[in-house]
């Protein structure tokens, strides 16, 4: 990933309402959510959640699709796990041993691995 993405992504997530609407779409799940549910779940109005989610699919960390008259956003699942690799990767000189959270985490790689098996 290059510093300037990963500049992008982590300004996109220096906010408290985007970081909240990125993590919602991260539970939500490959399928993710409406902007209706988006915006009820966090109480926000639709120009707000609009701009937000805007400054997310920019920097890469949301996707958008349309589903009749719906549109549906989706965390980057990819994108997030390139951002996490690009800064721990280096961490304890390659060791990850000082790293048990992220570790732990269920990565994109892993997730991968778990649907070829």
């Amino acid at each position: 990933m290059k510093a300037a993405a990963v500049v992008a992504a982590l300004a996109a997530l220096a906010q408290e309402t985007r970081l909240a609407i990125f993590r919602l779409l991260v539970e939500a799940g490959e399928d993710g959510l409406n902007a209706g549910a988006i915006a009820g779940t966090l109480g926000l109005a639709a120009p707000t959640l609009s701009f937000h989610i805007a400054q997310l699919a920019r920097s890469g960390l949301v996707s958008a699709r349309q589903e009749g008259r719906y549109i549906y956003y989706a965390a980057d699942f990819a994108a997030m796990d390139d951002l996490i690799a690009y800064l721990t990767e280096n961490c304890c000189h390659g060791a990850m041993a000082c790293l048990p959270k992220t570790v732990a985490a269920s990565t994109t790689a892993k997730r991968r691995a778990k649907k070829a098996a």
